[in-house]
Parts: C-alpha cells; sequence; structure tokens
C-alpha cells in the first residue's frame, strides 16, 4: 500500500480478481474508474456505462456528488496523449454493483468499509504501530530473499547480489529506525523523474535486441511487443490523480516500472533483461545511475539479483518489492 497525504493505493483482491482501488481517507471514500469498475464486475465497460447513467438518470445518485475528474497519460499510436477520466466513489462502485452482482458488490462494500474504519482511526503515527510495520517489512524482504535463495536460477554471483541487497535493505531499515523517519514507504526521495515515450523505448530495446542477436544471446522474439502493453505500462506511470502525480519520484517510477515489466509480461520473450534494461535506462535518462563518486547505484550482479528477486515474489508481496528497491535507490541517491 502506498500511502500519501491526499490518497492511496490498495488492492481489494476476491477470489482471482484483483484490482487497485484509490482510497481517500479525507473524504472516507474509494474511488474506480470505468475499466477497474469493469474489472471488478467482470462484465464490458459499456455495461457499466449504462449502469451509471441509469442510477444518475434516476436520481439515485447526484453525479456531482459521487464523481471525480483525473488526468491521466494514454498511449495513442506512437502519441502520449493527457485525458480526462472519471472516477467514481464508493457510493457509485455499490449503486452498480447491486444491479450486476450484488454478492461482489457486498464484499467490495465490507473490504472499503473496513480499508477506511482502518485508515481513520488507527492513523500512521503511532509509534508502536511505526516500529511493527517496519520490522514486518524487514521480515517480509528477508523471506523474499531466503524464497529466491533457492531458485535453480540462481548462480553464485547472483547469490553475492542477494547479499549485497540484504545488507542495504537493512542498513536502510535501521537508519529510518535510529532517526525515527517513518515507514518504509517513505524515503527521502526525488521528485519528477521523465520516463522515456514509447517510442523512445521501443528504439532503446531495439538496439539492446540487436546487439543480443549479433553475439547470439537472443532471438528474433526478444522484447516483441504483445499488444499495447508496454505503451499502456508507460502511460499507467505517467497517469495523474486529483492533480498529484501517481508516482511522484524518480524512485517511485523505477521501482514501477521494474516492477511491472518483469510481473505483466508485455513481450513475447526476455522481460526479465528488458526490464533490467528500461530499468537502468530510466535511471540513466534522469542522472541517477551513477552516485556522487561516479559508481553505479547497482551494479550488474545486484541487478540481476534483485531482477531475480521480483520475478521469485508472490504478486501479494508487491508492496514491499516495490519499497525495497525505492529504498535502495533513495539511500544511494541521499547519502
Amino acid at each position: 500500500m502506498t500511502e500519501s497525504a491526499q490518497s492511496s493505493i490498495v488492492i481489494f483482491e476476491d477470489a482471482d480478481r484483483a484490482v487497485e482501488v484509490r482510497l481517500d481517507a479525507n473524504q472516507q471514500t474509494v474511488w474506480l474508474n470505468l475499466q477497474q469498475l469493469a474489472e471488478l464486475f467482470e462484465r464490458d465497460k459499456s455495461v457499466i456505462s449504462r449502469h451509471l447513467n441509469n442510477i444518475y438518470k434516476e436520481g439515485e445518485l447526484a453525479r456531482q456528488a459521487t464523481v471525480a475528474k483525473n488526468a491521466t497519460v494514454q498511449q495513442e499510436g506512437t502519441r502520449q496523449v493527457r485525458r480526462s477520466i472519471d472516477l467514481y466513489n464508493l457510493d457509485a462502485i455499490i449503486s452498480v454493483g447491486y444491479r450486476v452482482n450484488s454478492r461482489r458488490a457486498t464484499r467490495f462494500r465490507q473490504w472499503a468499509t473496513r480499508i477506511l474504519r482502518d485508515h481513520l482511526t488507527q492513523g500512521w503515527t503511532i509509534n508502536r504501530q511505526r516500529f511493527e510495520e517496519n520490522a514486518q517489512e524487514l521480515e517480509a524482504a528477508l523471506t523474499l530473499v531466503r524464497r529466491a535463495a533457492r531458485s535453480p536460477a540462481l548462480d553464485a554471483d547472483s547469490g553475492r547480489g542477494l547479499v549485497d541487497i540484504v545488507s542495504r535493505y537493512a542498513q536502510t531499515f535501521l537508519l529510518l529506525q535510529r532517526y525515527d523517519e517513518g515507514l518504509l514507504t517513505d524515503p527521502q526521495a526525488q521528485s519528477g523523474g521523465k520516463l522515456p515515450t514509447f517510442a523512445e523505448a521501443r528504439k532503446a530495446l531495439d538496439g539492446l535486441k540487436t546487439e543480443l542477436m549479433v553475439r547470439g544471446e537472443a532471438s528474433d522474439l526478444f522484447a516483441r511487443d504483445r499488444g499495447d502493453g508496454l505503451a499502456s505500462l508507460l502511460g499507467n506511470l505517467d497517469q495523474s490523480v486529483f492533480g498529484e502525480p501517481a508516482y511522484p519520484s524518480v524512485e517511485a517510477k523505477a521501482a514501477h516500472l521494474l516492477y511491472f515489466v518483469i510481473k505483466n509480461h508485455p513481450f513475447s520473450d526476455g522481460n526479465k533483461r528488458s526490464a533490467a534494461f528500461l530499468f537502468v535506462d530510466f535511471l540513466h535518462r534522469n542522472g541517477r545511475l551513477l552516485n556522487d563518486v561516479g559508481e553505479p547505484v547497482i551494479n550488474d550482479v545486484g541487478l540481476a539479483a534483485l531482477t531475480l528477486l521480483v520475478s521469485e515474489s508472490d504478486p501479494a508481496n508487491k508492496d514491499t518489492m516495490i519499497r525495497l528497491v525505492m529504498n535502495m535507490l533513495a539511500g544511494e541517491g541521499n547519502e
């Protein structure tokens, strides 16, 4: 879960369905766009849109009270276009749910109510809770490392990379605790970060593919697009919510770029190598590939181990993996 002062992202899971949900604790509601509503209730967007129109037409809800505008970047051909999309709050979500799937609507309402109650009543500033959360994060990270260490794909170099990751992550954890700077979700980060356009990313990957094929290390399937996966991924990373970037820092963009390319498989082959390459390319484009003394923020062995760690991780541990990468990068960039 990525926390912020205005809103955060939480995951609703029911059976085999998982949907990212925008949480606004200040307004005591959650938000979904039309695509997410379609995924939640397993209906076409046209069906969901028709239900929403009927809800507002019949006066069941007031549109102005249940809809918010959200600026997002979409890939249209070779262009990245900024458009405004509608977000629907919990009242609208449940109203749609009663019309298409009352069981799932009930489960979602119960889940959303619990999430909102937890955020409003527990808070994130209680010292004891902060310590427990940090301890759980460290334990979760070490559990992931132990799992990756048992992978048949792990060789001696990658093993050394895992040791490096553990030591650096543990150091970050201890520094945060020593200075009581809060949860691992809030490292010192560099705001901004310019993502490559789809055309720029595609050109860079094509160059890598040519080099690998010359060396006999890749086939023609390497980094070949599966649909618009890469374009959509880059567009999602560049979107904004309520006027604020959804991924506001270099660290956040880099970590999510690495994770999503590995886990979403936007290419026919070579997703892990492509993810590592795009991760490094993004850092280079934003002047964060080298630290203050001119050394790489993460060497080849460490990057290979980190890529393997993400690949081997359970999707339920996504937040832990994202925080791990962000804190590693933030630590390197702020020493």
